[in-house]
């Protein structure tokens, strides 16, 4: 199976989130007068990813995320802060920090000169937008499709329909959903028809109810994909 349409995700896939994570927790807590941000990072990462399952329901809106991460930390950490201000400093760090994965930048190259590209990501139009001109990655993308900017998040089908009304609306059966998470990327692209492909480098545990069309190491392996 081959493909002349490309959807992909930024965090986690194209981009070392981990890195711009935790350079910019630290960074903000430091800023808040907190001395050992290192103590307090895994509570913050639990706290986050439960906020953003939520959005992944519909529960809440990804800009809801911003600040109710920092409220949810000061509260159980017992911390006398500001969570609004932490919230934009925060942000500020995540948009400052953080690079492309080794070869990331070919691979979109190459890729953008022979298929249709589109970015669609679960994220805060403050944070992606900054990371997406600080690494001067537009120019690879027919299409940028940031959930806190439409308001609808994977795995829901609604943002798939922004996306491929912003590529013109290419068929499905040339369509492929590339990313890491299995509850945004990979079901999101079961739930809109289209093929999946996981992007899995640290080879963790699918479950048998996954569907997934493709499984890869390595973003260099998509280029094996293409429609010649």
């Amino acid at each position: 199976m081959h493909y002349s349409v490309f959807l992909l995700d930024l965090d986690h896939t194209l981009l070392d989130s981990d890195t711009s994570e935790l350079s910019a927790f630290e960074q903000t807590l430091l800023a808040a007068g907190v001395s050992d941000p290192e103590n307090h990072i895994d509570a913050y990462r639990s706290i986050n990813l439960d906020l953003w399952a939520a959005v992944e329901r519909g529960e809440i809106l990804p800009q809801q995320v911003k600040t109710r991460r920092f409220e949810r930390l000061a509260s159980q950490q017992g911390f006398d802060v500001d969570a609004s201000q932490m919230a934009k400093d925060f942000v500020k760090g995540l948009g400052s920090n953080g690079e492309l994965y080794e070869g990331a930048r070919d691979v979109l190259h190459e890729l953008s000169e022979q298929a249709s590209l589109a970015l669609i990501t679960n994220g805060l139009s403050e944070v992606q937008r900054a990371r997406i001109e600080r690494l001067d990655i537009e120019k690879y993308f027919d299409a940028i499709v940031i959930s806190a900017e439409v308001e609808t998040a994977k795995p829901g089908t609604r943002i798939y329909d922004l996306t491929f009304a912003a590529l013109g609306d290419p068929q499905k059966h040339t369509s492929l959903m590339v990313g890491d998470s299995l509850s945004s990327d990979i079901q999101g692209g079961t739930n809109y028809a289209i093929d999946t492909c996981w992007y899995n480098p640290k080879e963790k545990t699918r479950k048998p109810t996954d569907q997934i069309t493709h499984e890869i190491r390595d973003l260099r392996e998509l280029l094996g994909l293409v429609t010649v």
